[in-house]
Formats: structure tokens, C-alpha cells, sequence
């Protein structure tokens, strides 16, 4: 598969959803995150990356090994 090639992040919601506007809150719902500190893991696909641009002053992302 291709995805076992991108390297996986680790996604973690740092702010709650009122600090999001409705466009940036249902980007948080698509990416898994439903409640502050919640964690997510991705591959880092670029429709990923692109969700977590819009959304980069809420979450905090780690590239896991």
C-alpha cells in the first residue's frame, strides 16, 4: 500500500472547539477530534496535511517513528 510509505503523525487537539470557527469545527470532526486532549494518528497524506493547516492554531502535531 502506499500509505505504509508516508510517515504517521500523531494529532492532538490543544484548544477547544470554541476557539474554532464552524468551517475549522467540522475539520476537527473530520480528523477524529471530538474533545480537547484527544488523540488522533494519521498517515500524512495531503488531504491530511491540508486539514491540519486550516486547523494548526488548535491541534499540536508530532511525527511518530
Amino acid at each position: 500500500m502506499a500509505e505504509q510509505n508516508k510517515k504517521k503523525l500523531s494529532i492532538k487537539l490543544v484548544r477547544g472547539y470554541a476557539a474554532a470557527s464552524k468551517r475549522q469545527a467540522k475539520v476537527l470532526e473530520s480528523l477524529g477530534l471530538r474533545r480537547t486532549n484527544a488523540v488522533v494518528e494519521h498517515f500524512g497524506s495531503p488531504t491530511i496535511m491540508g486539514m491540519v493547516k486550516k486547523v494548526d492554531h488548535l491541534v499540536q502535531v508530532e511525527e511518530l517513528v
